[in-house]
C-alpha cells in the first residue's frame, strides 16, 4: 500500500494499549474520519450539541472534539461537553487556545482535561473575539503563540498526544503559505504529533502545504478539515469564518441555484464529495468534518462519501440518514 502523503512514513511505537491519533494516522491502514463541533454557547445548545454527538455516535469516528469558548461560562460548557464525549467512549480531543487566558488558566485546563481521561489536545492560537480578521492581542499573563502553547501542554500533561491547526489557504493575518509551513514545523517540534486543517475548497492547496512541510524535512500528518455548504448563506460566511473563498465556478452553480434550497444542499453536498475523493486520491490521512453541532449534513456526506468509496463505509445498515438531527 502507498504511503498516504499527510502521514509520516513509518509506525511510531505505541506508547499504551489504546492507540492515540497519532498511532492511527502513522499506521497508514486506512483513512481515518472524524467529527469536530463547536462550543456551547448556552445551555440549551449544550443539550443540542450532546444530541448531535449521540446521533454521530453509530457511525464509529476516529475521535470527536469540541472547539474551544475562551471566556469563562463557554469555556466551562466546553468542559462539560468534552467529558460527556468521553463518556460515549469515543476518543475524545479536547481544545484549547491561548485567547484572554492566562498561563495559569490554561495549565489549570490541561489539568482539568487530564483528570477528565482526555489525553488528546489540540492547542491551537485562536481568533480574538469578534473573527478572524482582528489583530492578534495576547493575554498579558498569556502565551503569544501556538508552539507556546503545545509547550506548556507538553509540560503539564507529558503523555498527551497533540494537535495542531494548519492553513491550506495561508493564515488569514498573513496569507504567507511559505511562513505557515514554517510555523506547522515548529509545532511539531515543540511536541505535536498531527495537524487539522482550516476549512477549504482547493484540494492543490492541502498538497501544495503538504508538500512543503515536507520539503522542510517534517513529516507530521496533515488531516483535511471538511465543512460541506448546504445553504447559499454559507457561501459569505465561511469566507468570513476561515478567510478562505468559495471557488467561483462553485458559487456559480450554487447561485443559479439559490432560490431552490434543496437544490443548493444537492448541489454543495455534491462538491464537498468530490473534494473528499480528490483529497484521498492525493493522499490525505483522513478527513476531519466541520459539523456545526448538526448531525444530518455530515451523516449525508459520509454516506455519500461511501457510495463513492466502498471501503470508507464504516456505518451499521440499521443506521438511517432519516434519523439524523
Amino acid at each position: 500500500m502507498a504511503r498516504l502523503l499527510g502521514a509520516p512514513p513509518s509506525l511510531s511505537h505505541m506508547q499504551s494499549q489504546t492507540p492515540t491519533i497519532a498511532d492511527l494516522l502513522a499506521s497508514g491502514e486506512r483513512p481515518l474520519h472524524s467529527f469536530g463541533f463547536m462550543p456551547p454557547r448556552s445551555e440549551d445548545d449544550v443539550y443540542r450539541l450532546w444530541s448531535a454527538t449521540d446521533a454521530l455516535v453509530p457511525m464509529a469516528p476516529d475521535f470527536i472534539s469540541v472547539t474551544y469558548g475562551a471566556n469563562g461560562s463557554r469555556r466551562d460548557r466546553t468542559l462539560r461537553c468534552t467529558q460527556h464525549m468521553v463518556s460515549t467512549g469515543l476518543r475524545t480531543v479536547g481544545h484549547l487556545t491561548c485567547v484572554a487566558q492566562s498561563v495559569a488558566d490554561l495549565e489549570q485546563m490541561v489539568a482539568d482535561y487530564a483528570e477528565s481521561g482526555v489525553d488528546h489536545v489540540l492547542a491551537i492560537r485562536g481568533d480574538m473575539p469578534g473573527g478572524a480578521g482582528l489583530p492578534w492581542v495576547p493575554h498579558p499573563e498569556g502565551l503569544p503563540n501556538a508552539t507556546e502553547l503545545v509547550r506548556l501542554v507538553k509540560r503539564i500533561h507529558p503523555e498527551a498526544c497533540i494537535g495542531v491547526g494548519a492553513f491550506p489557504d495561508g493564515h488569514p493575518e498573513a496569507r504567507d503559505i511559505d511562513l505557515d509551513a514554517r510555523i506547522l514545523v515548529d509545532k511539531a517540534q515543540a511536541g505535536a504529533s498531527f495537524a487539522i486543517t482550516q476549512l477549504f475548497f482547493l484540494p492543490s492547496h492541502y498538497q501544495r502545504l503538504v508538500e512543503r512541510v515536507r520539503g522542510m524535512g517534517c513529516d507530521i500528518p496533515i488531516t483535511p478539515g471538511i465543512m460541506p455548504i448546504t445553504s447559499y448563506g454559507q457561501i459569505r460566511r465561511f469566507s468570513e469564518l476561515a478567510g478562505t473563498d468559495v471557488p467561483a465556478e462553485l458559487v456559480a452553480q450554487l447561485e443559479e441555484a439559490k432560490g431552490d434550497k434543496a437544490a443548493v444542499r444537492r448541489i454543495g453536498l455534491a462538491a464537498a464529495v468530490d473534494m473528499c475523493c480528490e483529497l484521498l486520491d492525493a493522499g490525505a490521512p483522513g478527513l476531519h468534518y466541520y459539523t456545526l453541532n448538526r448531525s444530518r449534513a455530515t451523516t449525508e456526506l459520509r454516506t455519500m462519501l461511501a457510495q463513492r468509496r466502498p471501503e470508507l463505509a464504516g456505518l451499521p445498515r440499521e443506521f438511517e440518514v432519516s434519523s439524523a438531527v
